[in-house]
């Protein structure tokens, strides 16, 4: 949605890993080299660990799109807690057929395989990708499956990516012999703040933004957020790049940023710093050319406390447009949620003294559930047209928009202040 404000070709703060994407941090080209240097070297194992969010998928994505075609490759991509019979999952990473096939069959199967590639001058690697979930006995199954190996050549290869528990499990008594046939190892860490900076430039310039969308100050602050673990860096510059073009702001400042991850940090879902980290906060570069949407707090006659509403809308930009927006005339957002009966449900009517809805012309969303719960609401409801909310975004008179929504939401409370100007 802020795509075509800030000048991006596509979003440049994906959760998805996306090897394009790929920053190469001295941690990161140093894993990416020993995964090819294990591969090359016919390492009968090598395994690559690293903290949630650190990057160790998009490395795998990274490392696939560079391997030698001749190279016979199979990926296990959702290993969990029942994983279950590993042969048959091997068989699947590789096509090979593994329905109704006992495990003596499917393991006589695989060895056919890797053999005859072998006949054919191809290796065979393995890749399993959260490897941490895999248990002790699976582990030393996938080891007894490396003793095709013989003489020089490395018929079957094996690289273990997980999180840091995959190398707890590794150094147990009973996986000794597989902890010596580990040929290369390499533990991924957090980027540190200059690296977190580099990031940050290289994803908006590689979406085809500006490099210095992001202000120095901000990707510091950014970066002690989220810790230098680069998913949490993509979820903070994401969500700030909606924040700004929800205030139309041409450049990112700390300001900015400090307003996300309070929300966020408040939200009580995001993993990332618990408390708000000392900033020093000098003069942007950019903050001349920035003119933030002005504060215009209402006057609200004394006795008569704030009033306090929930946000429902589909867009979660017009969410936080809204929120912030209203919060100007002296109005509390306690919740914002997407429109649906199963959210709506989950909130208490006794906590807000109004429900803002926003619709659109496409009703179609909106389900006999959704109706029933609207309809049988115990506090006013203000159905608002999202179009014209949307088409505020980009009006320079935003406040006055905003201005005429909080008197409606005045109105429609007995005893509320009518003038909120």
């Amino acid at each position: 949605m802020y795509e075509s404000f800030y000048g991006f070709r596509e979003k440049p703060f994906s959760l998805l890993p996306d090897s394009d994407f790929l920053y190469l941090s001295g941690k990161h080209r140093m894993a990416l080299t020993l995964l090819e240097y294990g591969v090359m070297n016919q390492a009968g194992f090598t395994v690559i660990s690293g903290a949630i969010g650190t990057g160790k998928t998009t490395l795998i994505r990274k490392l696939l799109n560079k391997l030698d075609p001749e190279l016979k490759v199979g990926l296990i991509s959702n290993t969990h807690q029942s994983f279950g019979d590993l042969m048959q999952w091997i068989a699947l990473a590789f096509d090979l057929p593994h329905q109704d096939r006992g495990k003596v069959q499917l393991y006589q199967d695989f060895m056919d395989f890797i053999i005859r590639e072998y006949a054919q001058g191809r290796r065979t690697v393995l890749i399993v990708d959260e490897a941490q979930n895999m248990s002790a006995d699976t582990l030393e199954e996938l080891r007894m499956l490396s003793n095709v190996n013989a003489d020089k050549d490395q018929v079957l290869q094996v690289i273990l990516v997980g999180q840091r528990e995959l190398r707890d499990t590794l150094q147990r008594p009973d996986l000794v012999q597989f902890a010596q046939r580990i040929g290369v190892d390499y533990h991924l860490e957090p980027l540190e703040e200059e690296e977190t900076i580099e990031y940050i430039r290289h994803r908006c310039k590689t979406a085809g933004g500006r490099e210095d969308l992001f202000s120095e100050q901000a990707c510091q602050l950014i970066h002690r957020h989220s810790g230098g673990v680069p998913r949490l860096i993509n979820l903070l510059c994401d969500t700030t790049l909606v924040y700004g073009y929800a205030e139309q702001r041409e450049h990112v400042d700390v300001a900015l940023v400090e307003d996300v991850a309070r929300d966020k940090l408040q939200g009580g879902l995001f993993p990332g710093q618990t408390e708000t980290p000392a900033v020093d906060i000098q003069p942007s570069v950019f903050s001349a050319t920035v003119t933030p949407v002005p504060e215009t707090p209402a006057k609200i006659p004394e006795g008569n406390r704030q009033l306090r509403i929930a946000i429902a809308a589909e867009s979660e930009l017009l969410r936080i447009y809204l929120s912030r927006l209203l919060a100007r005339f002296n109005i509390e957002v306690v919740d914002t949620l997407p429109l649906s009966a199963r959210e709506l449900h989950a909130l208490s009517p006794d906590r807000i003294d109004v429900l803002l809805v926003e619709l659109d012309d496409n009703l179609d969303h909106m389900d006999e559930a959704l109706y029933e719960v609207l309809e049988n609401w115990k506090r006013p409801v203000l159905f608002n047209d999202s179009l014209a909310t949307e088409a505020s975004l980009s009006q320079p008179n935003r406040m006055e928009y905003g201005r005429k929504l909080s008197e409606k939401i005045y109105s429609m409370v007995p005893h509320a202040p009518q003038s909120v100007a």
